[in-house]
C-alpha cells in the first residue's frame, strides 16, 4: 500500500500586500527555486491575495492564502481557511473563537517570543496560551526566534550571511511549554519562517535585502502527510493542505541540513497528530531516510534514543509521545526533525 504524499510547506511569510518586499508571484517562484511544495501565506490583517485570484498553482507550487491577524504589540494569529479578514481589535481570545467560528484553523504566531535586551526590542508574544479554541502553534519561528538570541552585531550578520551555520536548535522553553500544554489536549506545532525579504524595493525588484525568499525558504518547513495526492485543482489541494496540519499530520524539518521527506512516525493504528486509547500497550515507530540520532520523548522526558534509521518502543503508559532526530551538520550536532505527538490515553 503506497505511503502518504509528503508535501513541504514554507509557512509564515509576507508580500507586498502587507510589509513584504515581494509579489505572490514572486514568492511562489522563489519557493520553487527552494523546492518547497506549498507556500502559505499570511500577510497582515488582508486576505487581497486570495481576493486577487492568487490561491492557486503556480506551476508546481500550490499557494495558499491565510493571514496573520497582528493586534499590537503581539497575541499575532495565523489563521487559514478564512474568506473574511479577522478584526484585529478583537480580544485575543475572539480572534481565536472567530476563526474557530468561520471554520478556519489558527495557530499562535511566535507565542513565546521574548525580545532582544541586546537590541532594545520587545517580544511579540501570546498573553495567554491556556485557551481551548486555537488550533496549534508556531513552535520555531525561524526570523522571530534567531533574531532574540543574537548577542551582538557579529552574530547578526553571521545570521544574515549564512543561517545554516548560525541556528542549531529550536528554543529549549518553546519545546518544554509546547510539552506542557499538549498534555492537556491536542496542541498541533508548525514551524514559521516569518520571511519577509527585507530590503528595498524600486521598480519591481529588490537590489538591496537582507534575506531573500529564496534562501529563507530552503530550511525550515512543516511538511504534511496527504492520504492522496494532489489532483491539480486548487480549492481541492488547498483544503487537503489544511486538514493535515489542522489534523497534526505533519512535522517539522530542516531541509537544508538533509532531505526529510520519507520520515514517519505513529502508533499501531494511530497516525501522527491522533490520540487512541493505549489497550495495554502500543509500539511506537519512528523512520527517518537517513541515518540520525532519534530521540523519543514521552511527556516532555526523554525515555528512548538510538541512531539509525528507525527506532521502535512498546508504549505501555498512556501520555503524549512525539520524536525528535539530529544529525552533525557544519560541525556541530543540530535539530533535524520534529514530530508532532501520538496521544495516547
Amino acid at each position: 500500500m503506497p505511503g502518504p504524499v509528503d508535501l513541504a510547506c514554507v509557512i509564515h511569510c509576507h508580500s507586498t500586500f502587507s510589509d513584504g518586499t515581494g509579489t505572490v508571484p514572486q514568492i511562489a517562484a522563489a519557493a520553487a527555486r527552494a523546492r518547497a511544495d506549498v507556500v502559505l501565506l499570511t500577510d497582515h490583517d488582508t486576505l487581497e491575495a486570495k481576493r486577487r485570484g492568487h490561491e492557486r498553482w503556480h506551476g508546481e507550487v500550490l499557494l495558499c492564502v491565510g493571514e496573520e491577524v497582528s493586534p499590537p504589540p503581539g497575541n499575532h494569529y495565523l489563521a487559514f481557511g478564512l474568506d473574511k479578514v479577522i478584526d484585529r481589535r478583537l480580544p485575543p481570545a475572539r480572534i481565536q473563537a472567530a476563526v474557530r467560528e468561520a471554520g478556519g484553523i489558527g495557530f499562535m504566531a511566535h507565542p513565546f517570543s521574548r525580545g532582544s535586551k541586546r537590541f532594545k526590542r520587545d517580544g511579540m508574544p501570546w498573553e495567554d496560551v491556556e485557551g481551548d479554541d486555537y488550533t496549534g502553534i508556531e513552535l520555531w519561528s525561524w526570523v522571530t526566534d534567531s533574531a532574540e538570541r543574537l548577542g551582538s552585531i557579529r552574530d547578526a550578520a553571521r545570521f544574515i550571511a549564512t543561517p545554516q551555520r548560525f541556528v542549531d536548535h529550536p528554543p529549549a522553553a518553546n519545546l518544554a511549554e509546547w510539552d506542557r500544554l499538549a498534555a492537556r489536549r491536542p496542541v498541533v506545532a508548525l514551524g514559521g519562517i516569518d520571511a519577509h525579504q527585507i530590503g528595498v524595493r524600486v521598480a519591481g525588484r529588490v537590489p538591496l535585502r537582507l534575506m531573500s525568499y529564496a534562501r529563507s525558504f530552503r530550511h525550515l518547513r512543516t511538511h504534511v502527510l496527504l492520504d492522496s495526492p494532489v489532483s491539480g485543482e486548487a480549492p481541492a489541494d488547498v483544503a487537503a493542505v489544511y486538514a493535515a496540519l489542522g489534523a497534526g499530520r505533519c512535522y517539522l524539518a530542516i531541509d537544508s541540513i538533509a532531505p526529510a521527506r520519507g520520515f514517519s512516525f505513529g502508533a499501531e493504528q494511530i497516525p501522527m497528530g491522533a490520540q487512541g486509547p493505549l489497550d495495554g500497550g502500543r509500539e511506537l515507530v519512528a523512520r527517518v531516510p537517513r541515518p540520525a540520532a532519534l530521540t523519543l520523548v514521552h511527556d516532555g522526558r526523554p525515555v528512548a534514543r538510538v541512531h539509525g534509521t528507525e527506532l521502535r518502543h512498546r508504549a505501555e503508559e498512556p501520555g503524549v509521545w512525539r520524536v525528535e532526530a539530529r544529525l552533525s551538520h557544519l560541525g556541530r550536532e543540530r535539530t533535524w526533525i520534529i514530530s508532532n505527538p501520538v496521544y495516547l490515553r
